[in-house]
């Protein structure tokens, strides 16, 4: 192992000799000598104007983000025919360190390239391991890969893997990037996926500053250009076409703020939740108000927020930085999900069996039972059909967020009279809307997404008719927009009676007189002629569907 290590030294210190004494340098000098002199052919050193004198040390470890493209207008390689794509993205996490040789650094690094054979993005990638030196007063960066010899990172591949960038752009694409099974099988079954095995890798790039105006926050960025040739390790012919590069750094802590304002986001979102979510209970608190509400509607909402609690908490324990931040936003969903919607869940379920109060404890046990199965039965349900139908999750969300729709079927059967309030409608609509709308809208999120403008629009669309529905009908009647042709006949309240038939003339729930000499609307008649006053009958049948006087059932206003 010290005889490698000396080796390792004697190399770049001749490596810096030779750079000393060429020091006018006009292009990048090749690694390895050959027909063609890549270095010096495509890449052409670019010193600041403004920066004449010694240069200082930059640290260029962080994650750069950029792309490549081949310099020729495919791969003419026969080694890897499936390397199809001309272009694509780019992500390299660098580490370096300084050496014993003034001037240079030791880089260590992992380079993944995106859309290779496959139009998925993190499908069709390859993932190459790279090492090389950083000479800073040329700002040139020297990479080889060789994974002939079998090398261990240690703790600078730990740190490159639990970098947050890499480890959220994993999360967001096992879970909202649509990449099937079978096309993850065949890119671990390409030779391209054994390409680090059978060729070796040599890059030879420039570093240059971004200027201040372009760079976020009081960070440096860098950006990076270069050239990429692949020998095989065979001498069998190049293993790909040349290829160009480009990279620019990404400002780690931007990243971090933009996750921590998501959470942020989501934590406030819940809040407002849990306060709408206070005033519809508020509003049917009453049994007859409870049980108009819709338990699959409550239900579909509840099972919503569970899965995004799980989703958060799963990328809180992925991301060990951002656990504090994404275990909060857990939290407040766990406590929307759990405590409140499942209160009211039980609210409505238990108006819903009014007639069965009487069957005893027993009976109520099992139809709890019942209840519970059923609704982490469809929790668990549907992560497996999620997981199974992965490649359809813009349509399955689609139609999670049709969650209005069981409300607005339960008012039409049943006639119900107001069941929402109109704020529970719009804030829930609103506050439904914003977390797909940032993953699949936002541009600049931190999970890296495309954003699909139509897919939100489509979004935005569905849930705006189902909340217009619901207002209609709050303010309309529940069957507002169903000719009267074909509704059944419903009961009058305010039906004519004989004046001349002997009928009680005083309200039993004001115990005030009723005037009957005229029609008018102030008086309200039963189907089993009990007479009441407007005013109290509506608030009485606001509270039980029952006749005061005789406890008849009573049918929808």
């Amino acid at each position: 192992m010290g005889l490698k290590v000396k080796e390792f030294r004697v190399f770049f210190g001749l490596l810096w000799f030779v750079l000393l004494i060429f020091q006018p340098v006009a292009g990048l000098r090749p690694l390895r000598e050959g027909a063609r002199s890549w270095g010096d052919e495509w890449l052409v050193a670019r010193k600041d104007e403004n920066e004449v004198g010694p240069f200082n040390a930059w640290n260029i470890t962080g994650t750069y983000r950029g792309a490549w493209r081949f310099i020729q207008s495919s791969n003419t390689s026969s080694r890897f025919p499936d390397f199809k794509k001309s272009s694509g993205n780019s992500v390299l996490e660098l580490i370096t360190r300084p050496t014993k040789i003034n001037g240079v650094h030791y880089v260590q690094g992992v380079m993944i390239f995106h859309d290779v054979f496959d139009n998925e993005p993190e499908v069709g990638r390859v993932q190459i391991r790279v090492e090389g030196v950083y000479i800073w007063p040329f700002r040139q960066l020297r990479l080889v890969a060789n994974s002939g010899r079998e090398g261990e990172f240690g703790q600078e591949e730990d740190y490159i893997l639990s970098n947050p960038y890499h480890l959220l752009g994993v999360f967001s694409s096992q879970v909202f990037q649509e990449s099937p099974r079978d096309k993850i099988w065949k890119s671990k079954q390409s030779p391209i996926s054994d390409m680090d095995k059978h060729c070796n890798v040599e890059i030879s790039a420039q570093i240059s500053r971004v200027s201040s105006t372009q760079s976020d926050g009081e960070h440096d960025r860098y950006y990076l250009e270069g050239l990429m040739e692949s020998p095989s390790a065979d001498d069998d012919g190049d293993c790909f076409s040349p290829m160009l590069m480009n990279a620019t750094s990404v400002n780690i802590e931007v990243y971090y703020n933009k996750a921590v304002n998501y959470t942020l986001m989501v934590t406030f979102i819940s809040f407002l939740q849990v306060l709408l979510l206070i005033r519809q209970m508020e509003h049917s608190n009453t049994q007859s108000g409870a049980a108009k509400v819709s338990i699959l509607m409550i239900g579909q909402q509840a099972i919503m927020d569970a899965y995004l609690c799980l989703l958060h908490l799963t990328a809180g324990i992925l991301v060990e930085s951002l656990f504090n931040a994404f275990a909060t936003a857990a939290f407040f969903k766990f406590v929307v999900f759990s405590i409140f919607e499942m209160r009211y869940l039980l609210a409505i379920w238990k108006a819903g069996r009014s007639t069965n109060n009487g069957e005893g404890w027993e009976a109520m046990r099992r139809e709890l039972s019942v209840l519970y199965s059923r609704f982490y039965g469809i929790l668990l349900g549907g992560i497996l059909i999620m997981y199974e139908f992965h490649r359809y999750l813009r349509p399955i969300l689609l139609v999670l967020h049709s969650f209005w729709i069981p409300q607005i079927v339960t008012n039409i059967v049943s006639d119900s009279r107001k069941p929402l309030h109109p704020h529970y409608i719009i804030g829930m609509s609103l506050t439904r809307l914003a977390i797909p709308m940032y993953v699949f809208g936002c541009p600049h999120n931190f999970m890296r997404i495309e954003p699909d403008k139509n897919w939100c629009i489509t979004l935005g669309v569905v849930v705006a008719f189902q909340a217009a529905i619901l207002i209609l009908q709050h303010y309309l009647g529940s069957r507002c927009f169903i000719p009267r042709q074909i509704l059944p006949e419903k009961y009058c309240y305010f039906r004519r009676v004989d004046q001349d038939a002997n009928h009680a003339t005083d309200c039993v729930i004001c115990m005030t007189a009723i005037d009957l000499t005229q029609h008018s609307n102030d008086c309200m008649v039963t189907p089993c002629d009990h007479f009441f006053h407007s005013g109290c009958l509506q608030r009485w049948m606001d509270i039980k569907m029952e006749c005061p006087t005789c406890r008849r059932s009573l049918p929808p206003a």
